[in-house]
């Protein structure tokens, strides 16, 4: 088994223990491996081992990837884009991504609406809550929520998926779980307007028990798969 393949089988063991603690089903959350700025070659890997959804924060790099696994017959993958997305890339994330986590703008929202190709799917839409409040981070106020969500859910080229949310480092687990909680209320809330919603975007590596004890659907974990990330050089 090689490092990368036995740390998935690592994370998903944790995964597993941590549903299974608070009476969950470990089928109710799903693993997205976050791949950025990591090679083809560990993404293979990862796929050998089973994995099939990955998390991209970089547009181009994502495309360059997807396309990739595209010409090698890897067709059956999923691709969600998960970073900060400016107006000028939507096109490109509409057109090669089966989701796209950070929505907080009805802009953004009905040009991947507008931009999405006609011959696919319509695109998976998380939208994303600073919960936090962080100055530095994206995202909307829950209070803003509402109101997003129903022009979100009206446009034709996408389809309304749930929530996703960073939220600010905590080192206490009860501290964790209180931010964790307040997404899941407001998830359930919005799955209860919605019939297409049934995904909470929530959790990495430092907060991934707190957040599936709280309701999560899905975490996103990178390094404890992949290793240090390798960024290049300024």
């Amino acid at each position: 088994m090689n490092d990368i393949a036995h740390n998935l089988a690592q994370v998903r063991d944790k995964i597993s223990a941590a549903a299974t603690r608070c009476g969950r089903a470990s089928e109710e959350v799903s693993l997205l491996a976050v791949s950025k700025t990591k090679p083809a070659s560990a993404i293979a890997e990862a796929i050998d081992a089973g994995q099939r959804a990955f998390g991209e924060n970089y547009v181009q790099e994502g495309v360059d990837k997807i396309r990739y696994f595209q010409q090698t017959g890897n067709t059956n993958l999923e691709w969600h884009f998960i970073g900060p997305l400016q107006s000028n890339k939507s096109r490109l994330v509409a057109e090669h991504f089966d989701w796209c986590h950070t929505v907080d703008r009805l802009r953004i929202a009905t040009r991947l609406s507008d931009q999405r190709p006609a011959d696919m799917a319509p695109l998976n839409i998380l939208i994303q809550i600073n919960i936090s409040d962080e100055n530095s981070k994206s995202g909307i106020t829950l209070a803003e929520l509402d109101a997003l969500a129903e022009q979100v859910s009206e446009l034709p080229g996408l389809t309304l998926r749930g929530l996703m949310a960073i939220p600010a480092p905590e080192t206490s687990y009860d501290r964790q779980f209180a931010v964790a909680q307040q997404m899941a209320v407001a998830f359930e809330a919005l799955k209860a307007r919605y019939t297409t919603v049934d995904t909470l975007s929530l959790g990495m590596s430092d907060d991934m028990e707190a957040a599936i004890a709280a309701g999560s659907t899905m975490v996103r974990i990178g390094t404890a798969i992949f290793g240090a990330r390798d960024y290049p050089p300024k």
